[in-house]
């Protein structure tokens, strides 16, 4: 994964980086570039890099490293889990705290940042609190086709004479349908 958006956070640039490191600047572009997975850096290189972005390296780590991807409707049953123990405000300070969206978004997880995105929205019209700016530039984006729950899909290969997308697609709450997700509850944990 690019970690460049780190040295930028910073204003600073690889060579400079890599001066301040002490760490080789074509290893540190590897490492910066992707092209070294995270899990492959020594550990003294890792803590060189990590001091001189001002983090520890559990951040850095973190920051750098990808998880396994799991299913969408996986995702969609964790987030919608963590809507059930944390609260609604809860919710919506933790995922934002923790800058959730922009970490999908840098993945280029980009149905997951969406989903999440529209959540947030979501819970912040229903709490009548203002959407979070930060993520102004996202709300610009949506999915090329629709994306249906997986009953939707499994509704209209059962039922070809009765379009079943369509009328999910219409009842589908207003913050998901921007993004081209089919989403009618969130509360909904299973």
């Amino acid at each position: 994964m690019d970690c460049s958006y780190l040295l930028e956070k910073e204003k600073m640039t690889m060579y400079e980086c890599s001066k301040r490191s002490g760490i080789p600047y074509s290893t540190l572009s590897d490492i910066i570039k992707g092209r070294t997975a995270v899990e492959r850096v020594s550990s003294g290189h890792l803590n060189a890099l990590a001091e001189t972005l001002g983090l520890s390296m559990d951040e850095l780590y973190s920051l750098m490293h990808v998880p396994e991807r799991t299913s969408f409707e996986t995702f969609k049953s964790q987030v919608r889990h963590e809507v059930r123990r944390l609260g609604d405000s809860g919710f919506i300070s933790e995922t934002a705290e923790e800058d959730k969206v922009r970490k999908y978004w840098r993945w280029e997880w980009y149905l997951e940042a969406f989903y999440l995105l529209a959540t947030l929205d979501y819970l912040c019209r229903e709490n009548n609190m203002k959407t979070l700016q930060e993520y102004d530039d996202l709300r610009e984006y949506r999915l090329p086709e629709p994306v249906y729950p997986m009953d939707v899909n499994v509704a209209a290969k059962i039922d070809r004479k009765f379009d079943v997308r369509k009328s999910a697609l219409k009842e589908s709450i207003p913050e998901f349908r921007r993004f081209n997700i089919v989403e009618n509850d969130i509360r909904d944990v299973y």
